[in-house]
């Protein structure tokens, strides 16, 4: 078997998904093919007049039949190719398909005149389509063979040792026994294919070669990411390493091992206990995080979404109170099914969104959490008052350290790290998540924005 595979391409998904797709444009061409050459039939008949004979018409028709079968045949067949680069694949598929459509072109061309037919172009257009895909050895065969076939074809009708096929009514008189012309226009002709496929086949393969350098750069973007993931783990680790000892000599003193301890005094040191214990929580989110984008690790398990909801409700209560902001949970399901998600993974999704609308309301705030589902999947709806969100940094807020313009200028503070983080954890169960803003219960003060979580209910 013949390899046409460059050997950068023997795994890349993309170059065999482009070389099928290709193929099935190969595929849909071939049938408008077929259509316009029954309709060039019938308009050179009875409308421009000229004149086949019988022979001719049975030709030209069983030819376009012929065409036309093959072309269905190539139709089912397409999906049942399996990408093997040793054996016959897609690339083999698509020098299948050349090689009977220019056998087929050729008949065309002779039954309508070959040098005196308006069909020989479709041997030049069918050249440049072959070579954006095949590579340049192949393709620069194949024309050779074109040229020299058409050239053969051309002077054995000169001498009369083929039957020459004219369209009556064409041309005024006969040009494929002047020698001369068929001198200049074998040679027109093959300058016309050796250029086309030339320019075409350079232009193929400056694509292919930009092809193996972006496979290179995602590879080498897709290692860093892993060694970055892999260095704050290892960071992270050490980190835990003193706010242990921390919470040690903390537990010691409070314990009262080391003496008594005044009230005021030990209100302060629970308080530090408090916040220790958060750095390590936030340590701990960090690393599951880490694990997530370098091992791709999710502990399924089946979580009610509303008890999540309103446990992070429960932890921002003094927050809430604090500032006045009022929260509304609209729980419109009807079954209230159980999802199957990593529950620490999804609350921070949630614990995110609630969180920054907390931040963004400002006091005497509003917001809506509403929870519908639909037949596969649970959407959960987080809507507030707050400042909104420019429409035109809609996608560019889920970008690694992007903060919107608006957030910037009033001067809150944030790494534009939490966003990313929740569009990758939503994406990692199979999910969406979409932005939209002014919400519905917005003003125009404060325009307020509406995030839409979608989770399917049962894994993927």
């Amino acid at each position: 078997m013949i390899s046409l595979v460059p050997s950068w391409a023997r795994n890349y998904d993309a170059f065999w998904d482009a070389i099928r797709k290709r193929n099935l444009w190969f595929i849909k061409l071939r049938y408008g093919a077929v259509i316009v050459l029954f309709l060039f039939l019938i308009l050179a008949k009875f409308v421009l007049g000229i004149q086949f004979s019988n022979e001719q018409i049975f030709a030209l028709i069983s030819i376009n039949l012929f065409i036309f079968i093959y072309n269905i045949f190539f139709h089912i067949y397409r999906r049942k190719i399996k990408i093997i680069p040793g054996k016959f694949n897609p690339l083999h598929f698509s020098l299948l398909q050349m090689n009977l459509d220019i056998c087929a072109l050729y008949l065309l061309v002779y039954y309508t005149g070959t040098i005196e037919s308006p069909l020989y172009m479709l041997l030049i257009f069918h050249m440049i389509i072959g070579s954006l895909v095949l590579p340049g050895v192949v393709i620069y065969s194949i024309a050779a063979m074109v040229i020299v076939g058409f050239s053969v074809l051309v002077f054995l009708e000169y001498s009369h040792s083929v039957i020459h096929y004219s369209l009556g009514g064409l041309l005024a008189y006969p040009i494929y026994s002047d020698l001369n012309y068929c001198i200049a226009f074998t040679v027109i002709f093959a300058f016309s294919i050796i250029i086309s496929v030339l320019l075409t086949n350079r232009v193929a393969q400056q694509l292919y070669i930009m092809e193996q350098d972006l496979v290179e750069s995602i590879e080498k973007i897709n290692a860093a990411e892993s060694d970055k993931q892999r260095y704050i783990i290892n960071v992270i680790h050490e980190i835990k390493t003193p706010l242990t000892a921390v919470q040690s000599f903390l537990d010691v003193v409070l314990e009262k091992m080391a003496g008594p301890l005044s009230e005021k005094v030990e209100e302060k040191l629970k308080r530090a206990k408090i916040r220790s214990l958060e750095a390590f929580e936030l340590i701990n989110n960090i690393l599951k995080i880490s694990k997530l984008r370098l091992f791709n690790e999710l502990n399924r398990e089946n979580i009610q979404v509303e008890s999540i909801i309103q446990d992070i409700l429960n932890k921002l209560n003094d927050t809430l109170k604090g500032k006045r902001i009022t929260v509304i949970v609209n729980d419109e399901r009807e079954f209230k099914r159980s999802i199957s998600a990593d529950k620490f993974l999804i609350e921070i999704v949630i614990s995110n969104i609630i969180g920054n609308a907390v931040k963004y309301v400002g006091e005497n705030g509003k917001i809506i959490v509403t929870l519908t589902e639909t037949e596969n999947d649970i959407e959960i709806d987080i809507c507030d008052n707050g400042i909104g969100v420019p429409e035109s940094e809609y996608e560019k807020i889920f970008d690694d350290f992007y903060r919107a313009s608006n957030i910037k200028s009033l001067g809150f503070e944030g790494a534009g790290l939490g966003l990313p983080a929740v569009k990758h954890i939503v994406e990692k169960h199979s999910g969406n998540i979409f932005v939209e803003s002014p919400s519905n219960i917005g003003t125009k003060e404060n325009p307020g924005t509406c995030f839409r979580i979608t989770i399917p209910i049962r894994s993927q």
